[in-house]
């Protein structure tokens, strides 16, 4: 008998087994390709083998000490320490199951093994035997569940309706795998079968969600982020686009590519009539997307728009947008209410961090077109210069989500070299640092008040702070961008302040 922790069982979901054979055998894969992936990036060392219904995972660690015999089952913690718990963000898989034991094909074997194994976990509960057998074998899986029940029954009552604990036995060809319980999975199709898509993000709830959506639909994606207000907007955007680059993507190394809106922001609030901003902005937002899109392969477009949840999101708007776009648009979110929205991003932890994102993008006050005709937004778009789009797409920076280091998260966005326009200043420094000049209209926060400073700022508002050494205002920066302030530090601190003042 093998009793190994290290061991899993992992089912494929409904609609992967459902495809035709040789769809199935592409789909399958690239399931083991996203989940050996998935395993490695967690410094987890595994065996991923493919056996059509059932995909077979042993992690490697064999010289380390085996769990005790009765632990629990499904994702807990194999020999080595580790366990197969990135599996539940692996789209494809449907659930998966800690292996208690491998014994040979043999009936009384696996009564004696079961009975070792679940006397003491269906003591004084419900229980219920499901056997499944795969091969040919001298006994039915009824046999199985005949014995093995009668050889439990002392110690718990069988209850095939509503049983507390199920043991499972798995006999395929000459060998029997036993569990007890299971752990679900996101189901879906594996993340890559289904082409390549760009998807626009804004950090908000349901640019993340949507793209959470496709991805479980088996469409790669890369992100494109137009940015419209600088660093700290772009940090908040890279840390919602980075958990789900690193939680839901295995198999892929998805891109961002940032696009600096600034320009193109500016001659639209110049030349476009003040109403339609809303639209024409999103137009551009399209059109800059399509063009990476035509450089990187991809297939369509994705969005976060819901039907009606703000005015450039009504029908007609919609199709005035879209009039923008060659290539499909797609917007897996567009029957959602935001309640539903807000379910779906903590499930998949980007709640948090989505409500720290200020809105940048809606850049009118007043009121804005809600029933735009295509014809109509054409004409205000015709005065902007197609090249703005062009050099933003030319100049973009791209990222390698998966490959973003914490470091590189934050140190390459706290720092200003300047102060940045109307930016209020912030003088952090501690009192050993403090000589008595002060910058006018500074505002003065010793570091032990600092942290009664948050509640008091406005989110709208650009914030600078400044230290001798910058030890305490990088510090401080870094904690109010993390709570969703644009806030920056200042490379040269005080000497650049005073410099500043005379």
């Amino acid at each position: 008998m093998d009793r190994s922790s290290s061991a899993y069982i992992v089912r494929v979901a409904a609609e992967v087994a459902s495809k035709s054979n040789r769809t199935r055998r592409r789909f399958h894969r690239q399931l083991v390709h996203n989940l050996d992936d998935a395993l490695r990036s967690r410094g987890i060392r595994a065996q991923v083998r493919d056996r059509w219904s059932r995909i077979f995972v042993r992690l490697s660690d064999p010289a380390s000490p085996v769990q005790p015999v009765g632990a629990p089952a499904s994702a807990e913690p194999g020999p080595s320490g580790h366990s197969l718990d990135p599996a539940r963000r692996v789209f494809g898989v449907s659930s998966f199951s800690r292996v208690d034991a491998v014994v040979p094909a043999d009936l009384d074997e696996i009564v004696r093994v079961g009975h070792e194994l679940y006397r003491k976990r269906v003591a004084g509960r419900r229980f219920a035997v499901a056997p499944r057998r795969t091969g040919r074998h001298p006994f039915s899986s009824r046999d199985i569940g005949v014995r093995l029940g009668a050889a439990l029954n002392p110690y718990g009552a069988v209850d095939l309706t509503t049983p507390e604990v199920t043991v499972h036995v798995e006999v395929r060809d000459q060998r029997t795998y036993l569990y007890c319980g299971r752990t679900e999975g996101p189901g879906g199709l594996p993340v890559g079968v289904q082409s390549r898509a760009v998807c626009l993000i804004s950090g908000g709830y349901d640019s993340a969600v949507a793209a959470w959506l496709l991805l479980k639909r088996g469409v790669a994606l890369d992100y494109v982020f137009c940015n419209l207000a600088g660093p700290a907007f772009e940090r908040s955007v890279l840390r919602v686009a980075r958990v789900i680059a690193d939680r839901w993507s295995y198999g892929h190394r998805p891109r961002i590519h940032i696009l600096d809106f600034a320009e193109p922001v500016r001659a639209l609030r110049n030349r476009v009539t003040p109403r339609y901003w809303q639209v024409v902005l999103k137009r551009l937002m399209y059109r800059g997307a399509e063009a990476v899109a035509r450089e990187t392969g991809s297939q369509a477009l994705v969005t976060g728009e819901s039907l009606g949840q703000v005015s450039s999101q009504t029908l007609p708007n919609l199709r005035a947008i879209e009039a923008a776009a060659t290539l499909p648009v797609l917007r897996p979110l567009v029957g959602f209410d935001k309640e539903e929205i807000i379910r779906i991003a903590r499930g998949i932890g980007t709640a948090a961090l989505s409500a720290r994102v200020r809105e940048y993008c809606a850049i009118l006050a007043g009121k804005p077109v809600t029933a735009a005709k295509a014809e109509a937004v054409d004409r205000e778009e015709a005065p902007l210069d197609p090249g703005l789009i062009e050099d933003a797409v030319a100049a973009r920076k791209v990222l390698d989500l998966r490959g973003l280091t914490a470091a590189e998260l934050r140190d390459d966005y706290l720092w200003v070299d300047s102060p940045p326009a109307d930016a209020h200043p912030i003088d952090c420094r501690p009192p050993q640092q403090d000589d008595g000049w002060r910058f006018p209209g500074a505002l003065r926060v010793l570091p032990d008040d600092f942290s009664d400073l948050a509640p008091t700022l406005k989110k709208d508002a650009r914030y600078l702070l400044f230290c001798d050494n910058g030890v305490q205002s990088g510090q401080f920066a870094d904690i109010l961008q993390t709570a969703g302030f644009e806030a920056y530090a200042l490379r040269d601190g005080t000497k650049a302040m005073r410099r500043r003042a005379r």
